[in-house]
């Protein structure tokens, strides 16, 4: 299973296998954690990375008492299939 790694100087979550490099980026403003972008490059696209970055922003909001603003449409598909996360949902 890919590693997420939580770059907070980028405000990102980072998947990076080989030269490709999937991203989710964010912003924190005060307890709200606003999720504009995710980016799976084409050649890690059907592995669920994705998702693996959306889990891995929402657990580290949970665990930072966050509330979550998906700008991003896979992110606000996401809290819709996983109540854990829509939870989180501003």
């Amino acid at each position: 299973m890919p590693t997420v790694h939580h770059s907070t100087d980028h405000a990102r979550f980072e998947i990076i296998i080989g030269n490709a490099t999937a991203v989710l980026e964010y912003t924190r403003s005060g307890t709200l954690m606003t999720i504009h972008h995710t980016y799976v490059p084409v050649e890690l696209r059907g592995q669920n990375i994705a998702g693996l970055l959306a889990k891995a922003a929402f657990d580290s909001a949970r665990a930072e008492q966050l509330q979550v603003v998906p700008q991003c449409s896979y992110i606000a598909s996401y809290a819709k299939r996983f109540p854990a996360a829509g939870a989180l949902v501003v």
